[in-house]
């Protein structure tokens, strides 16, 4: 089954720019956790953060931040070095893609689901959002989690094909398939520009 973006998207106006975990940790080549092909979505990312600040639409990046003595992490250490550690620069969002003022930080995100334990769910409803473009990294982790988690929370998603990446580009393929059948529409950016009027 594959979801259709016309009947999925009923409000255009009401709608976010997600930007996940574009963090120095994740992003920058030799940190502990870089995504391979992060550094090649950037520019997308920032052109669709720019078009949306002017389309009026809230722009969120979310923040993996761990506590400096690694007690917050759980059983990810036995997946994942230690990283994004708070004190460090490993948290923040790369130069490149540097939130303006406006811009809306959910930080403290100590797992994958970017609504876990965080305030991003109240952030959406209180500015009256329905559809959610997603961005960022990883594809087949933190993404997908947070996608999976808004679908239940009836959010509409859109997740930007060419706007995220993953662990590798096979397992960024495979959460994009997987995505796309019950969860998310999945789609380019120029079609997302297109779609939301950018």
């Amino acid at each position: 089954m594959t979801v259709h973006v016309q009947s999925l998207i009923r409000d255009r106006d009401r709608t976010a720019l997600l930007v996940v975990d574009m963090q120095n940790d994740f992003v920058l080549p030799g940190r502990p956790v870089a995504a391979p092909g992060a550094l090649d979505i950037v520019q997308v990312i920032a052109e669709l953060a720019s078009r949306a600040r002017r389309r009026g639409f809230p722009v969120i990046y979310t923040q993996e931040m761990h506590r400096p003595e690694e007690t917050d992490f759980g059983i990810e250490l036995h997946f994942e070095p230690p990283h994004c550690l708070e004190g460090t620069d490993g948290p923040e969002v790369i130069d490149a893609l540097k939130p303006e003022p406006e811009d809306i930080r959910i930080t403290g995100k100590r797992r994958y689901d970017a609504f876990l334990g965080t305030d991003l769910d109240l952030i959406l409803r209180c500015a009256g959002v329905e559809n959610l473009i997603v961005t960022g990294v990883c594809t087949d982790i933190c993404v997908t989690s947070t996608v999976q988690h808004a679908r239940n929370l009836d959010y509409r998603c859109y997740v930007v094909r060419d706007g995220a990446a993953g662990t590798s580009p096979q397992r960024h393929d495979a959460a994009l398939q997987c995505l796309e059948h019950v969860f998310a529409y999945v789609g380019s950016a120029q079609e997302c520009l297109d779609l939301f009027n950018l």
